[in-house]
């Protein structure tokens, strides 16, 4: 075990954990109190949008924790950061939108490095080619 991959570890830990609790275990759970209100930045419609930042930030943030399709789990949640970003806080203060940025930088790491050797993706490798 490289100390590489327990570094990658605690990131996806510690992001995934936080940005599934407490972003998106509300949108999840709150989905139909949130809908009426939620921000429609791409013109997808408010149900969508709900559903794809809930996705991103719930289910995609648990993928990374486990380690499970960690490079294209990474995706969703970097869309949805930069959205939340550049539009939906894109005239706040850098401190409204830092947290944003947060979790955007994470999940870019995690894009280019990987899971690490603690992850189900090392596991699913070693049975298999696995391209990711």
């Amino acid at each position: 075990m490289d100390l590489a991959s327990i570094g990658l570890l605690v990131l996806r830990v510690g992001a995934g954990l936080t940005l599934a609790l407490k972003h998106g275990w509300g949108k999840v759970s709150g989905f139909a109190e949130l809908v009426d209100k939620f921000p429609d930045p791409l013109g997808v419609g408010r149900t969508w949008s709900l559903g794809l930042a809930g996705f991103a930030e719930f289910a995609c943030a648990l993928f990374l924790v486990v380690g499970f399709a960690t490079r294209l789990a990474a995706i969703p949640i970097i869309v949805t950061m930069l959205v939340a970003f550049f539009i939906i806080h894109g005239a706040d203060p850098f401190s409204k939108k830092e947290l944003a940025l947060m979790y955007l930088l994470a999940a870019g790491t995690l894009l280019f490095t990987g899971a690490g050797s603690l992850s189900i993706d090392r596991l699913i490798r070693r049975k298999r080619r696995w391209p990711f």
